[in-house]
């Protein structure tokens, strides 16, 4: 998805979104430089969920380079290097999982995954990635083979799954935002979205005021409309369903006190809370968060609503949204 133009305006993709420190910090990975890099890992470290968000963009924008490998070459105990790793590896790892599930190439590389997620545990303690590194590994076993993958549930309610390695996380960081993600993924990959489903409506009501995590049922909502068959009759829950429009509305009123406090949601969450009000027919309360966005934009949910025609529906929401407010 080409990031499209509103009126004369540039809108940017970028996966540091808002965070101006690291959209620097990836450009230079991507120039193949490291310096800023690990200066922002030494600032962010104490604050798990920066961490993670971080610790994931910048895995992401070192994947497709050697920029990792050279700088273990220069400091080999660099501080945060090796959970840069480990995001690299755990990617790769899932990607291969999905395009090649049950060859040796994909078990080698899960192997070698798994193996970099406990080296990261043994080397800064306290650190979320080995464990999310694990959680995401989760969903290439959707039969529950492993037994780490299938520990019983604290709530008898919900099925057995990866609940000591949420647990583990969750020790570190109560409300990590990207665990809750990797859980709902894990069911998504067992076919199970009304497990994810449950899964929320037992942790959110506990989550704190503002949190991202409450942006998590827009999620199920366009993973519901990816798996049906039925389109139109799936595009009719932003509408019809008074349980989604009051769960739209509610990551509405989570996302405006974040935001009136001066966080800041991820661009993805912003993106699919903005869709899910011009969705709903709430046009002005989805302008107040594309102007937030601005200029940011995100892929999704627009790509999985409209493969072929991403750029025009986002174009067209946001127009949409905008006349409203005259």
């Amino acid at each position: 998805m080409a990031a499209p133009t509103v009126g004369a305006a540039q809108l940017v993709q970028h996966p540091a979104g808002h965070d101006g420190e690291l959209r620097a910090a990836v450009e230079d990975l991507r120039r193949g430089q490291w310096l800023s890099t690990r200066a922002l890992l030494y600032r962010t470290w104490g604050d798990p969920g920066l961490w993670a968000s971080r610790t994931q963009a910048l895995g992401v924008a070192a994947g497709p380079t050697d920029v990792l490998r050279r700088w273990e070459g220069e400091e080999p105990r660099a501080f945060g290097l090796t959970a840069l790793c480990t995001r690299v590896v755990v990617d790769r790892a899932v990607q291969v999982g999905r395009q090649q599930p049950g060859s040796r190439d994909a078990a080698a590389l899960e192997e070698t995954a798994r193996k970099w997620c406990w080296l990261a545990a043994s080397v800064l303690d306290g650190d979320v990635v080995p464990w999310l590194g694990l959680l995401t590994l989760a969903q290439l076993d959707p039969q529950q083979v492993r037994q780490e993958h299938r520990v019983a549930a604290p709530d008898q309610m919900l099925p057995m799954g990866p609940w000591a390695l949420l647990g583990q996380l969750r020790r570190i960081d109560p409300w990590c935002r990207e665990a809750f993600h990797r859980m709902l993924r894990f069911w998504a990959a067992r076919g199970e979205g009304g497990v994810g489903a449950e899964f929320l409506a037992a942790y959110l009501p506990s989550a704190p005021e503002g949190s991202p995590l409450h942006a998590l049922p827009l999620y199920l909502c366009v993973d519901r409309y990816r798996r049906t068959e039925r389109k139109d009759a799936a595009l009719l829950q932003w509408t019809n369903d008074e349980r989604v429009r009051a769960a739209v509305l509610a990551a509405f009123s989570h996302w405006r006190a974040a935001f009136e406090q001066g966080a800041r949601w991820p661009v993805v969450d912003e993106s699919h809370l903005a869709h899910a009000l011009w969705a709903s027919r709430r046009p002005r309360e989805a302008a107040e968060v594309f102007t937030a966005m601005n200029p940011f934009v995100a892929p999704e949910p627009w790509v999985t609503m409209a493969p072929d025609r991403a750029d025009d529906l986002l174009r067209q929401a946001m127009a949409q949204s905008y006349a409203a407010t005259g």
